[in-house]
């Protein structure tokens, strides 16, 4: 259907609808990804975008070129914010025609002088174009469109200047008559008073649009009562960015690091998929001869009880223990798919029954109570190849992390806790030496793993740091660790081995194990404490 079909059909449906307010393409893409039919080309947004104030200091070319992006970026129709029309009649009739090329559904003029001011902004002060000249620009529009369904709203500005009730109909009918689709009746009160009282009067003689960001707190049932046609949300994604970048920017800016912000941004790689960037693979795969695509997988290693946590393993495994609303291995999850890893496998034991994620490929250790780590690897040993992300089911950390090990270079590369000082899980932990300590100095000189030990911390100057449960293999890493872990599978104690014994077997050959070095933004859940520091962490 074409976007101006759909706009006309949104305009005259019997039901209430709704469009959203955008002011460039990505925001005009999250607008249609959450389910919006419409879009609202802001004028005020998209000039607040731009920097300048919402008095046509923004060219109507500059507005243009702006919703040009939106509607490349979108399916649905687009209304434009055209404030006056630009001019008189003769720029309204090449304001349609270029927004018929752009494939722009629809235009909203309203009856103020240009250049115009923000209704809100003094507007009892503004004074209102002649009805005789203002229906003249409207009909020009009109007359001079391509596209039958096209559609010009005639935003009436009577109350907003305090003209009244009367003006206001008086202006609606003449703008109705001179062809206009549909009557945008703006009010700045705090009430829908005046809107609900022009509705009575008005009796149905076309549609009516309205955009209730002063009377907000108005239930939507009370406009669908009055027989309104459609509702702009004018102004809120705008509004609603400017606030997280605010805080953001601040953050950043005391803080002088991501580390507090990262988590809570959108990822990069969101960032590509609302810029259809798949599109563009699939483009050069086609046209290119390009590079084979990077191949990532995961193993997730979760066939434990976790018997330190009593009665909240009873019916579930601990990686599935529910965490502020989510499984602790639905946020792993999530995590690894947020930064393009969906090739994942979760090798699971106690409770199998529970791990039921789509997408995921499982292998069973169903002798998880009298086997170690290392079995349950091996259970899952034709996964290791190519890039593979190792990971034990019961630690968070923070995103930045599996981003800085994504992109660390190294035949198997690990993630090391260097802070030993402010340890949030007891006493005991994998502990590590390394070729140096972490130095904040910079230095380009790698340090790797020497030896790992699971024992008890009495002193932190015996070890560099604490593996958190988590490496990565490239190609060649991986066939090596494979190889090792079935060379391993024949000793008599394979049963019992864990993670710690594999990489001081793969020190031993003489595999240089790559240390990545972190300051905390991690956590591991064995007991119960743990689990409150989970919650905290939150």
């Amino acid at each position: 259907m074409k976007k101006t079909t759909q706009l006309k059909k949104l305009l005259t449906s019997p039901e209430l609808e709704f469009i959203m307010e955008a002011h460039n393409g990505l925001s005009a893409k999250i607008a249609e990804e959450a389910g919006f039919k419409g879009i609202w080309g802001s004028g005020l947004s998209i000039s607040a975008s731009l920097g300048v104030r919402d008095n046509n200091e923004a060219s109507w070319t500059q507005i243009v070129e702006v919703v040009e992006f939106m509607s490349d970026a979108t399916t649905i129709p687009i209304l434009l914010d055209g404030d006056t029309g630009y001019g008189n009649f003769n720029n309204m009739r090449r304001l349609v025609k270029k927004l018929e090329q752009r494939n722009i559904s629809g235009v909203c003029i309203e009856d103020k002088l240009f250049p115009k001011t923000n209704s809100f902004i003094r507007g009892e002060k503004q004074p209102l174009a002649e009805i005789e000249e203002f229906a003249g620009k409207i009909k020009a529009g009109k007359d001079c469109q391509v596209d039958s369904d096209f559609c010009i709203v005639a935003r009436v500005e009577a109350l907003i200047a305090g003209w009244g009730l009367s003006e206001a109909l008086k202006r609606a009918e003449a703008y109705r008559l001179a062809g206009a689709d549909a009557i945008l009746m703006h009010s700045k009160i705090s009430k829908p008073d005046e809107i609900l009282t022009f509705m009575k009067e008005w009796g149905n003689r076309c549609p009516v649009v309205i955009v209730p960001t002063k009377y907000y707190s108005t239930p939507t049932q009370v406009f669908r009562d009055a027989g309104i046609s459609l509702i702009i949300w004018a102004n809120h994604q705008l509004r609603s960015a400017i606030t997280a970048m605010k805080k953001t920017a601040e953050t950043i800016y005391k803080s002088q690091s991501l580390i507090e912000v990262e988590d809570k941004v959108a990822t990069l790689n969101e960032i590509f998929r609302l810029q259809n960037d798949e599109e563009l693979q699939q483009a050069e795969n086609l046209y290119l001869k390009t590079q084979e695509k990077r191949l990532v997988s995961g193993i997730i290693l979760a066939a434990s009880r976790g018997v330190e946590l009593g009665d909240l393993t009873k019916d579930v495994p601990k990686a599935m223990i529910n965490v502020n609303g989510k499984p602790l291995v639905a946020k792993m999850i999530e995590l690894f798919n947020e930064r393009g890893i969906k090739d994942l496998a979760i090798v699971r034991g106690y409770k199998k029954e529970a791990f039921n994620f789509p997408n995921v490929k499982y292998f069973d250790n169903d002798d998880y109570a009298t086997t170690g780590e290392l079995v349950s690897l091996f259970k899952a040993n034709e996964k290791i190849q190519d890039e593979c992300i190792i990971t034990y089911g019961d630690i968070l950390y923070r995103k930045f992390i599996l981003s800085l090990l994504l992109e660390e270079d190294g035949d198997i590369v690990t993630v090391i806790d260097a802070n030993l000082e402010r340890r949030c899980c007891g006493n005991h932990g994998d502990f590590v030496n390394c070729t140096k300590p972490y130095s904040k100095k910079f230095s380009e000189e790698p340090v790797f793993l020497k030896r790992i030990s699971f024992t008890e911390l009495k002193n932190s100057d015996q070890f560099d740091g604490e593996w958190i449960g988590l490496l990565k293999t490239n190609p060649s890493g991986s066939d090596i660790l494979r190889i090792t872990l079935d060379e391993m599978s024949r000793k008599e104690n394979f049963n019992k081995l864990k993670m710690p014994d594999l990489l001081n077997t793969l020190i031993g050959k003489g595999v240089q194990i790559k240390v990545i070095f972190i300051d905390g933004n991690w956590l591991d859940v064995d007991n119960v404490s743990d689990l409150s520091n989970v919650l905290a962490y939150q």
